[in-house]
């Protein structure tokens, strides 16, 4: 396996979850069984770590975490992983890439900018650790251009210090100076609309069923908990959706044109109380969760969003998918024997003591 710094998403699978951390893993592993992912590349694990050394961040790091005391566990020490967590981003958002690694990373950015026919195409630069943390580090979305794009991936490997991030370590007892991550990049989907699925109902535990929540625009109105989103459950034996709430959505995570940037917006009223997907649309994300959940053996959390621009079923994009963090990792409760079950046990000891 050639261990270089950046891959194209068509170039991976899930056994490079080391290298590229594992949602990079994943969404390569996606596009290699023929799912809809959007064009992207993968920064490696190895560029972070390239990158706090050469910089010299790791060190400047080390030096200031020489006269850090806190006690994760303790309330009152908290305010100090959050300065802490301030001063650590601040050291590392300051450092710039390296000549070479940057030009790389804009030679891919120009090569997707070619390929989808667009001058500084947007994109969502993406957290990827080795291992799972669902929600700790950041994602920046509608990044355009090769500078801002630099800046963002320095955020991402940022983030790695959130307060969230170093208690976390702290409680493991782990290094607090370096977390090594990965970074996706991926084109951005002009969203009409967009959430997530469980191929799992997340409220019960009940594997026979697929949760999928969505809110108009981008998938931030859903993940962040700023609305509540339309929400549909699928019997994946019958293949039908058997409950539906459509809830009122009053805001959506929407690109600015004048700015060019993401942020919330007050949804136009006739949207308001309409369903953010159709009928058609739903049961396409159910069949495509259930092929996911079949090739990964486990129960998937998957990232969706829907193209405003393209005909269905072509407008049906998967952004990410990982393993459920809750009820797929628990062990199969045991069964109750039933009555019938014990009486027969009772029978044949009755009949081998007679024997």
């Amino acid at each position: 396996m050639n261990n270089k710094l950046i891959y194209w998403n068509g170039e991976l699978n899930k056994e490079y979850n080391d290298i590229v951390g594992k949602k990079c893993a994943n969404i390569g592993e996606l596009v290699k069984i023929g799912f809809r992912v959007p064009p992207g590349y993968s920064i490696a694990v190895d560029a972070y770590e390239e990158f706090m050394e050469n910089s010299n961040a790791i060190e400047d790091i080390r030096q200031h975490l020489v006269t850090f005391t806190a006690d994760p566990n303790l309330p009152a020490d908290m305010p100090k992983y959050a300065e802490l967590s301030k001063e650590l981003r601040r050291i590392v958002e300051l450092k710039t890439i390296s000549q070479a690694t940057a030009d790389t990373i804009a030679s891919y950015y120009k090569e997707l900018c070619m390929k989808a026919g667009v001058c500084d195409v947007p994109v969502s630069v993406r957290s990827s650790g080795p291992v799972s943390h669902p929600g700790q580090f950041e994602t920046y979305l509608h990044v355009i251009g090769t500078q801002n794009l630099a800046a963002n991936v320095i955020k991402v490997w940022s983030s790695t210090f959130n307060q969230r991030s170093l208690i976390k370590r702290a409680r493991e007892g782990s290094l607090l100076e370096s977390d090594p991550i990965g970074v996706c990049v991926l084109q951005m989907v002009n969203a009409r609309s967009a959430g997530v699925m469980f191929t799992i109902n997340p409220m019960n535990g009940d594997p026979s069923k697929i949760m999928i929540e969505g809110n108009w625009g981008l998938g931030e109105g859903v993940v962040s908990g700023e609305v509540t989103p339309d929400e549909w459950v699928i019997d994946k034996a019958i293949s039908e959706i058997i409950e539906a709430k459509i809830s009122q959505k009053l805001k959506q995570y929407i690109v600015n044109p004048k700015t060019d940037r993401a942020s919330f917006a007050d949804m136009p009223t006739p949207k308001q109380n309409a369903p953010c997907l159709t009928e058609q649309e739903i049961l396409e994300l159910a069949k495509m969760g259930r092929r996911i959940e079949e090739h990964f053996g486990v129960a998937q959390d998957i990232e969706w969003a829907v193209d405003a621009s393209l005909p269905f079923p072509d407008n049906i994009f998967i952004l990410q998918a990982r393993q459920e963090q809750i009820w797929s990792k628990k062990k199969a409760a045991p069964k109750l024997r039933t009555t019938g079950s014990l009486l027969g046990d009772i029978a044949g000891m009755l009949k081998d003591m007679k024997a």
